[in-house]
């Protein structure tokens, strides 16, 4: 497969090849694990099937279900490069109306093969189904796990603006120095968006819906803007970065995005070309996404889907709700 950009030839191989910088292979991401040499992968970020029944997965008994991606999560570590990171999202399975949040459950598995969880972050968004027997579901949780102590962690490249930058020593030898870094500030576990001051343990990033620049056919799409940050902070130039459950490949092209290389795998064909045909789009400079560190939109009041409608009004001063 080839894609044409400002009149260079991109390859993308269908099997792994260590001077390959794009690999989507179509099928079983346990086949195409063991293809991978040891240690050769910096980051793996993906976001397995929930087994909720979406129409790529069959849903199954919650214990055959996480048996079933232990052993996945057992391939991943013997590829993962000693100072790489995984990062697993995960949302909430859904029996019966009780809630079972996977990210419990996955962080025991991955304690089995030694690994050691950095952060538990909180992706935030404002729109999904709504429920009717309990609050309404709007977080998913990101867990990032490194092999070693000796990880890469790229501050500087996910500093923010100092909310205080003409803060200065009060005491000591540096009494009345700048006391902040001239690049920044460390935005720690607490982000919001990446261009601004993050102040809680919150990524607030919109999930992609109907009216998201990067909405495709896939039902539950990444953010190319979620898997920017652990790329931006996880990886450097050249690196490897992996999706085992590539969907609609957002992860691909925030890699290719920054100079990393890119694999992924879907065992859904249609999947693998959408992805194809979003690096061609991007390649061409013609793909849709979502700018870094955008706010996200909040309504004036004034837009007409966002005002109380008059019928309510009127409902309301007759007293009857």
């Amino acid at each position: 497969m080839r894609t044409l950009f400002k009149e260079q030839t991109v390859h993308i191989e269908k099997v792994f090849t260590p001077e390959a910088d794009i690999i989507l292979y179509d099928g079983n991401c346990e086949d195409f694990i063991t293809q991978l040499p040891d240690k050769s992968i910096k980051l793996v970020i993906t976001s397995p099937p929930y087994n909720v029944g979406k129409i790529y997965e069959q849903t199954i008994a919650l214990e055959e279900y996480l048996q079933s991606l232990e052993s996945v999560i057992s391939g991943l570590v013997r590829v993962l490069a000693d100072d790489g990171s995984i990062c697993w999202q995960v949302g909430n399975y859904v029996d019966n109306g009780e809630v079972f949040p996977l990210d419990i459950y996955f962080y025991r598995i991955f304690k089995k093969f030694g690994l050691s969880l950095r952060n538990r972050i909180i992706w935030y968004f404002n729109h999904g189904l709504h429920a009717s027997k309990r609050f309404s579901g709007r977080y998913e949780t990101i867990l990032w796990f490194t092999k070693t102590d000796n990880y890469t962690f790229n501050l500087d490249a996910v500093r923010v603006p100092s909310k205080y930058p003409g803060k200065r020593h009060f005491k000591g030898p540096k009494k009345g120095l700048p006391s902040c870094n001239p690049n920044g500030k460390n935005p720690s576990d607490i982000w919001e968006i990446i261009s601004q001051d993050w102040k809680k343990l919150v990524w607030d990033i919109p999930n992609v819906k109907a009216n998201h620049p990067e909405k495709t056919a896939h039902p539950c799409q990444f953010p190319i803007e979620l898997v920017e940050r652990c790329v931006l902070a996880l990886t450097n130039e050249n690196d490897r970065v992996f999706d085992p459950f590539l969907g609609s490949g957002s992860s691909v092209i925030a890699a290719i995005m920054h100079n990393r290389k890119a694999l992924g795998c879907d065992k859904e064909p249609e999947y693998i070309k959408l992805t194809c045909d979003r690096i061609k789009s991007y390649r061409k400079g013609n793909l849709k996404i979502r700018p870094l560190g955008k706010p996200v939109y909040k309504p004036t009041g004034r837009e007409k889907v966002s005002m109380i409608p008059e019928e309510w009004l009127k409902t309301k001063k007759e007293g009857l709700f």
